[in-house]
């Protein structure tokens, strides 16, 4: 294909230019322009555009974000209208501290950047037995992330430093114990009340059922009985495992690996060391850390003089209290428990050699070597397995760095079969059958990735039944698949769902039912208070519903206190209903002391995110946001006002 483009430059330079020019004469470069724009614009911060395209890349990385940490999560409250709302309104949020930390001159140092960084357990996990960090390792951690060690420092420079903007905020929120009993006393609220329920189930038996009512009620409901949009795929999986397979290792290489890394599949040299230590903290005099070092020199002395009283003048004279009562010794340690310079000297030394005076934040040190431990050296075959897998993923990754560029353009280049790709680089074509366009939740494997789905489920790939593009679905491992049959969302014949149509039926005409036989009572009860026929006294609140519905606890609490006892009628949905007598409030226990501080904790909390919540709307005036995308609740709204 690119031969034959090569081949006739000059008959397509041609083409495009008889194409091109007169585009330019008809719409301007302007019109051209446009092109560029990435979708209409849906806010605006500061005069600064957020565009569709961009809210749904930030929706999109939401969407994994939150299904990384709630695998069981139902793809349909992600993909709500409501929840790509809030994506944007965080998508603004952030827009706005970062403007705020701009021009607050909130910036962070490199040396609290290195401290973050090196606190970051996943940074952390990178460093080797020596404490060095694996710089390979670092930059595919950042290349994972679309990005190189440098945006990935410079990202996170970003953050921690956006983060000041709202740190101060909630750092001062404060809530006393009174401002906290008062706001729980009434979110907490607790009621006596007698409840009677008309379960929709104990009406099923009454609901007769002809299949005039199930053909009728399966017109008037189509939609709920259309199947799920699926398709039977075939694919193909570039990836370490894949790779790792097929290596054939000679023996001599194993033996070479082995001998290069003895060192190291050893483990670590640990040594033995006492010390004397004379206090001199960095912020001493100069005067005073300088009686600090003649009295380390007059130590020194001493034990060089007399090797054997190292133990006794350590007793008397070392200000490291743990250690002093021991000789100063300070037992076995390996290479990264101590402060650099003490580290350095200790392993510098030979055995039963006296250091000279070693300085370091804690003050001035005269340390003697007492013992080395070499850690045993285990044999070649002990060691086999273990060098088999390092040198076979070793060997893995580097080809497939290699193959991973031939792979996605193997896959785009002959875009209607993945066999001639399995064939040329040795992969298995692989299987599957009904995939739907969201992930199952908590299922494994990489089918269920959220951008191979959007591939796959593509307007390219299910009409045209093209192979997708290679999707990165994991670190070091590619994915392309191909549509082989394709089933759209249709409604199910009338015959193949008579069954569910029939039990969904009685299931409405049973809570059709219950709520009447329920709303009868509850206006006769109403007029007759004294003839209500109600179940035992209980205590229902928000945070101890007594296995209550929601609906029903909400309705009680909801009552008027000062018209109580009051009765109150509950529409259950399909469970049915209910009639509540909330007779009373009843107090709440009081808490012990550990209990109300950490409520006054919590309230705190919640009161810190209220005043950040706060600061953004004054942000949000300051910066003049303007939300041009319509929210969902304001439609819901005015929807609900229409007569």
């Amino acid at each position: 294909m690119f031969d034959s483009i090569r081949n006739n430059s000059k008959i397509l330079m041609g083409l495009l230019f008889l194409l091109v020019i007169p585009s330019f004469v008809l719409f301007g470069i302007e019109g051209y322009s446009q092109f560029e724009d990435k979708g209409a614009v849906v806010a605006r911060v500061d005069g600064n555009k957020i565009t569709q395209s961009e809210w749904d890349a930030a929706h999109q990385q939401e969407v994994d974000r939150i299904r990384a940490s709630v695998p069981n999560i139902d793809p349909k409250m992600l993909d709500s209208a409501e929840a790509r709302y809030a994506t944007l309104d965080k998508l603004v949020n952030d827009r706005l501290i970062a403007l705020a930390s701009e021009k607050q001159l909130l910036v962070t140092s490199d040396q609290r950047l290195a401290r973050y960084l090196q606190q970051d357990p996943s940074i952390a996990s990178l460093r080797g037995a020596d404490g060095k960090l694996d710089m390979e390792r670092y930059r595919q951690l950042a290349a994972s992330q679309g990005m190189t060690p440098e945006m990935l420092e410079a990202r996170v420079r970003r953050d921690l430093s956006n983060q000041q903007v709202l740190a101060g905020l909630q750092a001062s929120a404060f809530a006393t114990q009174k401002q906290t009993d008062t706001a729980l006393d009434a979110y907490l609220q607790r009621r006596d009340v007698q409840v009677k329920r008309w379960s929709a189930a104990d009406f099923a038996a009454k609901v007769v059922v002809t299949d005039a009512d199930l053909e009728r009620y399966y017109k008037d409901n189509s939609e709920r009985f259309r199947s799920v949009e699926n398709a039977d795929v075939e694919f193909l999986v570039l990836d370490l495992p894949s790779l790792q397979s097929r290596i054939e290792l000679p023996e001599q290489d194993l033996k070479t690996y082995y001998e290069q890394n003895l060192q190291r599949l050893s483990g670590q040299e640990q040594r033995r060391a006492s010390h004397i230590l004379v206090n001199a903290a960095k912020d001493l005099p100069e005067a005073d850390k300088a009686k600090a070092r003649a009295k380390a020199e007059e130590l020194l002395a001493a034990v060089r003089k007399a090797p054997k009283s190292f133990a006794d003048v350590a007793r008397k004279n070392s200000d490291d209290t743990g250690s002093a009562q021991n000789g100063g010794d300070l037992d076995f340690f390996a290479r990264g428990a101590m402060v650099k310079p003490f580290e350095d000297a200790a392993f510098a030394l030979k055995k039963g050699e006296i250091s000279d005076i070693v300085t370091s934040d804690f003050g001035f040190h005269i340390i003697v070597l007492t013992d080395v431990k070499q850690p045993p050296v285990p044999t070649f075959e002990a060691m086999r397995p273990q060098l088999e897998a390092d040198l076979r993923k070793q060997q893995a990754q580097r080809q497939f760095a290699e193959l991973a560029e031939t792979f996605s353009n193997s896959v785009y280049e002959q875009s209607d079969s993945l066999t001639p790709v399995a064939e040329r680089m040795k992969l298995t074509l692989q299987k599957a059958q009904g995939l739907t366009r969201s992930p199952v939740p908590g299922a494994q494997g990489v089918l269920n990735n959220p951008k191979l789905l959007q591939a796959i489920f593509s307007e390219d790939a299910v009409a045209k039944r093209r192979n997708t593009a290679a999707v990165e679905v994991a670190s070091n491992t590619l994915v392309s698949a191909r549509i082989v049959t394709h089933r759209p969302a249709t409604v199910r014949s009338f015959d193949e769902v008579k069954t569910e149509a029939r039990q969904l039926f009685v299931q409405a005409k049973s809570a059709e039912l219950a709520k009447a036989e329920g709303q009868a009572s509850f206006s006769a009860w109403k007029a007759e208070p004294a003839q209500a026929s109600l179940g035992d006294a209980l205590t229902v609140s928000r945070d101890q519903a007594a296995a209550q519905p929601s609906a029903l606890v909400d309705a009680a609490l909801r009552a008027d206190p000062a018209k109580l006892p009051a009765l109150v009628g509950v529409d259950l949905g399909v469970q049915g209903y209910a009639v509540v007598r909330v007779n009373k409030i009843v107090s709440r226990p009081e808490s012990n002391s550990q209990q109300a501080e950490q409520s006054r904790t919590q309230f705190a909390r919640l009161w810190s995110q209220a005043e950040s919540q706060a600061y953004l709307a004054s942000l949000k005036s300051q910066f003049k946001v303007q939300m041009l995308a319509q929210n969902p609740k304001n439609l819901g709204d005015a929807a609900a006002e229409k007569p």
